[in-house]
């Protein structure tokens, strides 16, 4: 894993971030090169089935490409755009053949290890699966490998369909996509009285992962900020609801109860949290965060189901990980 970084383009003054060709997609803002027929496998497949899928891409060649694998959660999730639905992504036109349905991922679920992560590309949703299931495949590789601007991942445990741990040495491109990604700073976390700074993101948390109250409404959890802003808590005035992105950054997929990474210094944590980001297939919902696994779903805004965990930008120059 490394930590460098592509240099971004621009088209007419204002940035460009995907280069097109006929058979593949290159995301300058994250060093990856996907395949742009997002249809590529014209059916969906398990998720044995969609290794040995991209072992024959790799055999042939395809797109003149012999390191093709399945992406990571964190990879696959770089490409959602929350502003969007069907497919919710940032620039749809620049590939074909996008299912409005789930997508693997190279990650399994650390509790649940028979079930793998899937994206939804129809509205954004991310979930796991039964690795028996059937999903699509979209395969991904590095345009210099070793450099990606998205996070490690956390896992770094191979698993097979069945769930049993196994060898990286005999699932090579299961072990290619866990180990991809930006490794974590050491420490990840400074905790400064009663905030913890991130230096992988540059957000600044809450020690405490939720308020006084358990669950509020969506607007309960505004407003809630909006009154650590005027008594300016911790010193600060520019607390907010996190973005789902920035939720989801925390995450460390090897491990649950929560997905935190083993040396997190937060208390209090709850397993459901509110985010910031509405969700456009219904703007009465808003995404929402599942601390146990890591899993993104939606909230209905007025039902007091949900925590708050405040965040602040704290550091302009974090090394990746947020899109």
């Amino acid at each position: 894993m490394h930590a460098a970084v592509k240099k971004k383009g621009t088209i007419c003054g204002l940035e460009k971030r995907f280069d097109s060709s006929e058979w593949s997609v290159t995301d300058r803002k994250t060093g990856l090169m996907w395949v742009r027929d997002a249809g590529v496998s014209e059916f969906p497949l398990t998720w044995k089935e969609a290794f040995s899928f991209i072992d024959t891409l790799n055999r042939e060649e395809y797109a003149g490409h012999d390191d093709w694998r399945l992406p990571n959660r964190r990879e696959l999730f770089s490409l959602v755009s929350h502003g969007r639905v069907n497919p919710p992504l940032f620039e749809a036109n620049v590939f074909v053949n996008v299912f409005h349905g789930y997508y693997w991922t190279a990650s399994t679920c650390a509790r649940l290890p028979d079930q793998a992560w899937y994206v939804h590309f129809g509205g954004a949703k991310v979930y796991r699966g039964m690795k028996y299931a059937s999903n699509m495949v979209w395969p991904v590789r590095e345009t210099v490998p070793g450099q990606t601007s998205i996070g490690f991942t956390g896992q770094a445990r191979c698993y097979d369909e069945n769930g049993k741990a196994a060898s990286c040495e005999k699932h090579p491109l299961q072990q290619a996509a866990l180990l991809s990604g930006i490794d974590w700073p050491k420490p990840r976390f400074d905790v400064l009285r009663d905030t913890v700074l991130d230096h992988m993101t540059g957000l600044m948390w809450t020690r405490k992962a939720r308020s006084e109250e358990k669950f509020m409404t969506w607007q309960g959890g505004l407003d809630r900020v909006a009154d650590m802003n005027r008594e300016k808590d911790h010193g600060f005035s520019d607390w907010r609801m996190p973005d789902i992105r920035e939720l989801e950054s925390l995450t460390d997929l090897g491990r649950h109860s929560p997905a935190l990474p083993k040396t997190h210094p937060f208390s209090d944590i709850s397993d459901f949290y509110w985010s910031a980001t509405t969700s456009m297939y219904e703007q009465r919902y808003a995404w929402t965060f599942y601390m146990k696994d890591g899993a993104v779903g939606v909230g209905f805004k007025d039902n007091p189901e949900f925590s708050l965990w405040p965040v602040r930008r704290a550091k302009t120059t974090p090394p990746g990980n947020l899109f």
